[in-house]
């Protein structure tokens, strides 16, 4: 497995509390996002290392930055058709420029005039993007707000094809480490190396929100 781990209470120290971050593994050139799949669209992804056979490029696919927010999301894989757990080294720019695309998956008051124009740019754009509550191992709610990146169309069938640099089948990892969620031992819980992504971009920045 090529993610950098580390033990989850010690990153926990050092992270931010509230307010909008993009807590991700990265470096200049790569991401890691994380996605869910019954085995027959997973095992296909991790075989062939790229999205095919039962995936459908027609449908919009939803990536997440953040491990634990995956982690609440398929109940540390434990959900039905979310049984395959995948990390995806993604090109950090494909990412960013998703995120460039991007539209709001709601309407924000300080950015549009109107409920209209607003609706206008969800038509025009191919990508969304929304905040939720990040939660922490136990599924449990945190004032920190993590990204999660909705893709259709073009943007699905780039990242499906020619965005991925790698895509890992992490589900026995997952698995063992759920282990010490349920039985509340999380001084031995590792988890992927995650900090706050900014980028160089101002507005960019301004735009998602990040401190």
């Amino acid at each position: 497995m090529k993610l950098v781990l580390k033990k989850y209470k010690e990153q926990e120290k050092h992270w931010p509390q509230d307010g909008h971050h993009i807590m991700a593994q990265y470096n200049d050139d790569t991401i890691v996002v994380y996605q869910s799949y019954r085995p027959e669209i997973g095992n296909f992804a991790v075989a062939n290392q790229y999205f095919g056979g039962a995936f459908s490029l027609e449908r919009m696919t939803w990536i997440k930055p953040n491990f634990l927010w995956m982690m609440y999301r398929n109940g540390w894989g434990t959900k039905e058709g979310q049984e395959v757990v995948l990390a995806i080294h993604l090109k950090r720019e494909a990412f960013e420029k998703y995120l460039k695309n991007a539209v709001y998956s709601s309407f924000k008051s300080n950015l549009y005039e109107s409920q209209e124009a607003w609706q206008e740019d969800i038509q025009r754009s191919n990508v969304r993007l929304q905040w939720d509550p990040d939660h922490d191992p136990f599924g449990a709610k945190l004032a920190r707000r993590a990204i999660q990146i909705g893709l259709r169309k073009e943007f699905t069938i780039s990242y499906a094809t020619e965005d991925i640099l790698e895509i890992e089948d992490i589900s026995e990892f997952v698995t063992a480490q759920y282990e010490f969620v349920k039985s509340n031992a999380l001084e031995n819980l590792m988890i992927p190396l995650e900090k706050p992504l900014v980028f160089d971009d101002d507005e960019l920045n301004s735009y998602l929100m990040l401190k």
